[in-house]
């Protein structure tokens, strides 16, 4: 059994008129996509600017002060941030320039008619879209993984300086040298300050950390 296809009813007015309005808002959805592209870019370059240019982000000048594992994982933050930072950078200047890249026409099939410029800049649209979203997303992502870094910089502990035990016939004090004055030497303990008399020392030892040291 064989099917034709025949000729529809004849268009009204109304198909005309939302044909028309269907054209209209294809010849105008590239322009719109690239108008919000340019709009995301300069809103979200300006409070990247604003976070680091007015110090808001701003934490230790050197992460090597930080006990590890905190200083290489902001560094690894860090490089994050600057990744996704360019990947925003270029997607939403994709979306709202395009691709740098000549146009070219490609050649028609045979028996085909090729794309028209509505068409083109309908898919065009499309990608430029894409690109938008893709581009805010890094962009915002950046935004985070620079504010973790710096937030790492500011409550992440402290490496640990020398510590030195002293022994006294009172027992034994460890703690963070501080200085020496009139024959006391200043220490910096879990405690607070403590002050030793040099003379009564009876041992004077370098160690790595307090923590199995008894305190008078």
């Amino acid at each position: 059994m064989t099917w034709r296809a025949g000729p529809g009813p004849a268009g009204t007015p109304a198909d005309l008129a939302a044909a028309r309005r269907g054209r209209r808002l294809l010849r105008e959805e590239l322009p719109r996509v690239r108008e919000a592209a340019l709009a995301w870019r300069n809103g979200l370059g300006a409070l990247l600017l604003g976070l680091i240019g007015f110090g808001l982000l701003k934490g230790r000048t050197d992460v090597g002060a930080l006990a590890p594992p905190y200083g290489p994982l902001v560094g690894a933050l860090l490089l994050g941030a600057l990744l996704c930072g360019a990947a925003g950078g270029i997607l939403l200047l994709r979306a709202a320039h395009g691709r740098p890249a000549a146009s070219t026409v490609p050649d028609p099939v045979p028996g085909t008619l090729p794309a028209g410029p509505v068409t083109a800049g309908h898919a065009e649209a499309l990608r430029a879209a894409r690109a938008l979203t893709r581009g805010v997303v890094a962009t915002v992502g950046c935004a985070a993984l620079l504010t973790a870094a710096v937030a790492l910089t500011w409550y992440g502990p402290a490496k640990e300086g020398p510590r030195i035990a002293v022994t006294t016939p009172a027992g034994t004090l460890c703690g963070e040298p501080l200085g020496t004055a009139g024959g006391r030497l200043r220490l910096k303990t879990e405690t607070g300050e403590r002050t030793v008399e040099l003379p009564t020392a009876v041992a004077l030892r370098a160690v790595a950390s307090c923590g199995q040291q008894g305190q008078p």
